[in-house]
């Protein structure tokens, strides 16, 4: 397992990351999502991502369970706040002050820690004046419950501004969690170049498009049973978008060029991903701890030009690439 820095910072994450969102205290019981975990950190992961919102708040739990024990010093803890959680009362959302202080105390706990490496804002707050959230970020990092500071689905001007302010409150913006995949690459023509500008990594999720770039859908075929497309907890509104059979004709196109690598299609998907320069770590997710073992096998390999632009003909105009698409969720009302 490879270590890259997180943004222009200090901090060395794992180029692959277990993230726990579809699965722990959602999908699989606690004993198989420990399993995962263990599967993971046996693998060189050192890397946690999660969020107070993931299955309201009990997927921490199950991961601080899973990681108790553990070195901390030794591992890197991602979580995030902005979502409804608990009885999602009116302060129980967004990035007020409020809603912070409460969130990462709570967080804490729930992770069995008294710091997290990471603390991001999930969404964009259009609610909230960017210069509360910002400023509410600088008490966690200067009270020592959290080290650095990231976003999550931020456009290029929202991360700018972010970034600025950070800088002024003697904080430190590192990353930014954006969906991206050989399917989706919404970022790439403004978040990007504007994230190496500053110094912010992305640290990304969905590298596999839910499942699609797996290459087990295929076109004119109902979905697998037990598939992510057949669950309604576990990311099926998600996946609809990339379940048109032109889309699924092409990705069963990138199957001859795995095979020549020596790779699986979602291997190759993963270290498509981690191809990016400005990509520090890709976000993985299992409900069994061989999927974990199988994915790990994209950590270290290097894509050549001639690969990625045969991947590009192969896919022609079916990734989304619209910088428009990088949104948080729309305007709420005061």
């Amino acid at each position: 397992m490879e270590h890259r820095h997180l943004g222009r910072s200090g901090l060395k994450i794992s180029e692959l990351i277990y993230g726990n969102w579809l699965t722990h205290a959602s999908q699989v019981e606690d004993e198989r999502a420990r399993a995962c975990v263990r599967a993971a950190l046996d693998a060189g992961i050192s890397t946690f991502d999660t969020a107070d919102t993931y299955a309201n708040t009990a997927a921490e739990v199950v991961l601080g369970e899973a990681l108790k024990g553990e070195r901390r010093e030794s591992l890197e803890i991602f979580t995030k706040v902005y979502f409804p959680t608990g009885p999602q009362g009116h302060n129980d959302t967004g990035l007020s002050r409020k809603h912070i202080r409460e969130s990462i105390d709570a967080s804490l706990t729930r992770l069995q820690t008294d710091y997290v490496d990471l603390y991001q804002a999930h969404r964009y707050d259009y609610a909230t004046p960017l210069e509360e959230t910002m400023q509410a970020f600088a008490d966690v990092v200067h009270s020592g419950k959290a080290l650095y500071i990231g976003v999550s689905e931020w456009n290029a001007d929202q991360i700018r501004a972010g970034h600025q302010l950070a800088r002024e409150l003697g904080i430190q913006l590192v990353s930014n969690q954006p969906q991206y995949s050989m399917l989706w690459r919404v970022i790439e023509e403004r978040v990007v170049p504007t994230s190496r500008e500053l110094g912010v990594s992305q640290v990304v999720w969905s590298p596999v498009a839910q499942g699609i770039l797996t290459g087990k859908y295929a076109p004119g075929t109902p979905a697998p049973e037990g598939s992510r497309a057949r669950d309604e907890k576990g990311g099926a509104d998600m996946i609809k978008r990339f379940l048109d059979d032109p889309v699924l004709e092409a990705v069963q196109g990138l199957a001859p060029i795995a095979e020549e690598l020596g790779l699986s299609m979602a291997q190759l998907a993963v270290a498509w991903v981690l191809s990016n320069d400005n990509v520090a770590g890709a976000i993985i997710g299992a409900s069994r701890p061989e999927q974990i073992t199988e994915n790990v096998k994209a950590a270290g390999v290097t894509l050549d030009g001639d690969v990625k632009a045969r991947i590009d003909e192969v896919l022609g105009d079916i990734p989304e690439i619209d910088p428009a698409k990088t949104v948080s969720p729309a305007q709420r009302l005061a």
